[in-house]
């Protein structure tokens, strides 16, 4: 029997990591699922959360790499991610404000969005939690390309 899928569900602003660590440590294993794969896509939310069923549903361990800034963002994917009975994972990509700045100012093209979005993002922002329903909340450090990653 396989073991049930992961669902991963990376939290953190705007160039903080998210998406370096999704390539470090789940690339090779987990499907990933971004607001920023589908620039042109309207319901951009409802195509995420459609995408992480299909994925489960199939038996794929999936990452969600977006921004995931408030319990209510991220409480279709849990749903969706019990209804799968998949283990529920969050990591949160914690960086300072200034270092997400920064890192988006050397970003090119659409990868790169304007520091108020940066700001906005950390005005509604709320560090996820084992009470959301999370089987494992962990935080992520990200340095210069490194990652430490400490149980939270």
């Amino acid at each position: 029997m396989r073991p049930p899928p992961e669902l991963v569900v990376l939290v953190g602003l705007p160039g903080s990591g998210k998406s370096s660590f999704y390539r470090e440590r789940f690339a090779e294993t987990h499907l990933q699922v971004s607001k920023d794969l589908m620039k042109n896509v309207r319901g951009r939310q409802q195509r995420v959360v459609e995408l992480v069923d299909q994925a489960l549903a199939a038996g794929r361990s999936v990452v969600v790499d977006n921004i995931n800034a408030t319990v209510a963002d991220r409480a279709a994917l849990l749903a969706v991610g019990r209804a799968h009975q998949a283990r529920l994972v969050a990591y949160h990509v914690d960086t300072e404000v200034r270092v997400c700045v920064a890192r988006n100012r050397s970003r090119e093209g659409r990868a790169r969005v304007p520091d108020v979005a940066i700001f906005a993002a950390r005005k509604r922002f709320t560090a996820p939690t084992a009470a959301e329903g999370f089987d494992a909340v962990f935080r992520v450090e990200a340095d210069e390309g490194r990652f430490k990653v400490t149980p939270s």
